[in-house]
């Protein structure tokens, strides 16, 4: 495990530079990084492990005869402006090049090749001037599942649960960890092969399924996406960007709570606070989706929406949103997926892969593999 490796310097330099770390920073935390990126030396199997865990690369990519081409991460998000990408905390860059390294390892584990029967992002597409109920209607077609269905689901964590299958079988896996940073609930990552949706799980469940159709609208769209709180940057968009923003929150919440049923639900009833509760119990939604549609409808205004909304992310407890009883198993496999982590374990069980790559995968120590297997096994997450 000693031994240095014989890998393309050019994956070093290339990995360190897409994971936004300068080269006097790299040398703070790889003392040899400078011989290993001319080609002087390599580094060792436990030293590309410390470069993986750092720059969020599967240590796999560092065996590639030459860098991935992947087009940079910022390039994919044309509907957040520039500044606003910078502004971005340290934590959601380092999540991003996580979400990336999931992507990379999903074309590991498959062949390159989704393995969902079909995937949503192929087989739609819409215009950014499209009919909102066309549109929605459309992807709850696809989805296969009717409002009716949806009615039925007696609490948010059901809701959560079944969207987030509903979302795999259409070929969009999902992930999730703790972004520990406010005012950010989600984003999404396109690929035309894997595209993905990572969700912030100290939000409430509510707000996370929120995220799942304001990111799946990006998607759509073939651009990457964050959901914040706050969206007011929409305002120094322009053109095509600023429309599928404002399309992709309109679509989440109206595909939520349809026109029709919404219309019936709110007869009779005052558009304030009340009201919202009310009805987003009735929806298993979040109470910013249906006040999202008062003011869609300009039954509020925007000042009432924003005062409504940072009230209620005050009143949220951290960690609202959290995985079962905190136990760290059950915390992976729901931060994963049981889909993911069948796909890792497969290819173990067929010898494709050892065990110290199952761990790398799976972002896990190798000694506590099997037990987070154990806990696999019995249906958890």
């Amino acid at each position: 495990m000693s031994e240095q490796l014989p890998i393309n310097p050019a994956l070093l330099t290339w990995a360190r530079e897409r994971a936004g770390l300068s080269f006097d920073a790299a040398v703070v935390r790889f003392a040899k990084i400078e011989e290993w990126e001319s080609g002087v030396s390599a580094p060792t199997y436990p030293q590309l492990e410390q470069l993986s865990d750092a720059l969020k690369i599967p240590v796999a990519v560092f065996f590639f005869p030459d860098p991935p081409d992947v087009p940079p991460i910022n390039e994919t998000f044309r509907t957040l402006p520039e500044a606003e990408l910078e502004r971005l905390p340290s934590r959601l860059h380092l999540l991003m090049r996580k979400a990336k390294a999931m992507q990379l390892n999903l074309a590991d584990l498959t062949n390159g090749q989704n393995p969902a029967d079909r995937v949503i992002t192929k087989d739609l597409e819409f215009r950014v001037d499209t009919n909102l109920v066309e549109m929605v209607a459309q992807v709850r077609a696809y989805l296969g599942v009717s409002l009716d269905e949806q009615m039925l689901w007696n609490s948010p964590e059901v809701a959560l649960k079944e969207w987030r299958a509903a979302l795999l079988n259409a070929g969009i896996f999902v992930f999730k960890d703790a972004f520990r940073t406010e005012g950010y609930s989600g984003f999404c990552l396109y690929d035309d092969e894997f595209p993905i949706i990572y969700v912030n799980n100290s939000s409430s469940k509510t707000r996370q399924i929120f995220t799942f159709f304001h990111e799946l609208a990006h998607l759509i769209f073939h651009t990457s996406g964050i959901d914040k709180v706050r969206d007011g940057y929409i305002e120094r968009l322009v053109g095509d960007d600023r429309q599928i923003e404002i399309l992709c929150n309109s679509f989440a919440a109206n595909f939520l709570v349809p026109d029709h049923a919404f219309e019936a639900a709110v007869a009779g009833l005052d558009a304030n606070e009340a009201t919202a509760e009310l009805l987003a119990d009735r929806f298993s939604v979040s109470r910013e989706v249906i006040f999202r549609r008062f003011l869609d409808q300009g039954r509020v205004d925007q000042q009432e929406y924003d005062r409504a909304v940072a009230r209620w992310n005050n009143q949220r407890q951290h960690g609202a949103g959290g995985a079962k009883g905190g136990n760290p198993y059950w915390t992976k496999l729901t931060y994963l997926g049981r889909e993911y982590v069948g796909l890792a374990l497969g290819q173990y069980h067929q010898n494709r892969i050892d065990e110290n790559q199952l761990a790398e995968f799976l972002d896990w120590k190798p000694k506590n593999v099997s037990t987070l297997e154990d806990y696999f096994s019995r249906g958890a997450a």
